[in-house]
């Protein structure tokens, strides 16, 4: 069975009743010391059974992070290409609903802004557009990536699903990463978010991970929305995504994202609160659960919480995020995205980060070893 097929045999039920149920205090302490955890102790870590012991899951988390990642965290940042979408989505700041303008991206402005990303040290560009094919489709992105090569050894997209062949395209072009965010686990509740657009299909949004990998991506990163459903489920769903892309495609490099939830004005939806306390939570269940993937966390977050988590599992984080389309060159007053809560610049980050210990590094991959990779 694919890593698609075995989550979608996961049962719902099951989940929760393995997330919900109470536990011995004896059994989490147990967990914090074991070598390698099973799912059901993973879903064990995300119980309120394991809060009392979060000092010591915190602790553990800490000392694995270290011991497989040492002093590294890596630093990237975001640019928007497009926010033109055809996708309702109940609660983003681009959907088609809201009859925002559509701001596309010129050649012109996408160098612009990469050479003033590259210029302040960026390695690694995350590039993002919304949904829509006939404006900012295909094509489109295949010339985003390959611009964006001669200014950046890595780059890698959050952008619609595609095929595999499409994918295959944004490999050949330079792509070096995917991130596809499933949003929710919830099938029930993703219906009811996704009324209108592409991203209503949820088989072919999971599936899209493992097309991107089929077609010679090298990384890529998965994740929810934390606040759109229980996060307790949620958190489950993905733990148990992340594991088994892993073990299918071993050679790749698979990446979770913790996005938790802002609502915008008017959203026709319950948001489900995800303290902080919960939040720290689950990123160190993660860790526990997966020591050797790669954490991230955005500009999403507040500058404190952000200082403490990369104590505790964070690897990636990124640094001067702007959500607006071509926002770091393009003067502006249409919304993001989001409102971002951390707004250091990346010199600001990199003297945190020396000051508290930590290598900053600023890309993740060099050509020569796509280059080495291909001789052996």
């Amino acid at each position: 069975m694919t890593p698609s097929e075995t989550l979608a045999a996961l049962e719902p039920q099951r989940i929760i009743t393995l997330t919900h149920q109470a536990y011995h205090p004896e059994h989490i302490l147990s967990l914090v010391e074991k070598e390698r955890l099973s799912f059901e102790d993973f879903c064990a870590l995300l119980s309120p059974s394991a809060e009392p012991f979060l000092p010591q899951i915190a602790l553990r988390a800490q000392t694995l992070t270290l011991s497989h990642f040492g002093c590294v965290k890596q630093l990237y940042t975001p640019l928007y290409l497009s926010n033109a979408c055809i996708n309702q989505c109940l609660y983003c700041g681009f959907q088609a609903r809201l009859n925002i303008p559509s701001i596309i991206l010129n050649e012109k402005e996408m160098v612009d802004n990469y050479k003033f990303l590259a210029k302040l040290g960026f390695g690694h560009i995350l590039l993002l557009t919304g949904e829509s094919p006939l404006l900012a489709g295909v094509d489109y992105i295949e010339r985003a990536i390959i611009l964006a090569k001669d200014h950046f050894p890595f780059v890698s997209l959050e952008v619609f699903p595609v095929s595999t062949s499409d994918y295959i395209r944004y490999a050949e072009a330079g792509a070096n990463g995917i991130t596809l965010y499933q949003e929710t686990y919830d099938k029930t509740l993703y219906r009811s978010l996704h009324p209108k657009g592409p991203k209503s299909d949820y088989s072919f949004r999971l599936e899209g991970p493992e097309r991107a990998l089929r077609a010679g991506i090298r990384q890529v990163g998965l994740g929810v929305l934390l606040g759109l459903s229980d996060w307790r489920l949620d958190s489950a769903f993905l733990g148990y995504h992340a594991f088994n892309l892993q073990q299918f495609y071993w050679q790749a490099s698979i990446q979770v994202s913790f996005p938790r939830i802002q609502p915008i004005l008017d959203a026709p939806h319950e948001i489900f609160q995800v303290s902080d306390k919960a939040f720290v939570q689950l990123i160190c269940a993660f860790r526990l659960f997966l020591p050797q993937i790669g954490l991230t966390l955005s500009t999403r977050e507040s500058m404190d919480l952000r200082n403490k988590l990369i104590h505790l599992g964070i690897t990636h984080i990124s640094a001067g995020s702007n959500t607006r389309p071509g926002g770091y060159t393009r003067a502006s007053k249409d919304p993001g995205q989001f409102e971002t809560q951390d707004n250091r610049s990346l010199s600001d980050v990199i003297h945190m980060l020396a000051q508290q210990g930590f290598d900053p590094v600023l890309k993740d991959w060099s050509p020569f070893f796509d280059l080495a990779s291909k001789s052996t």
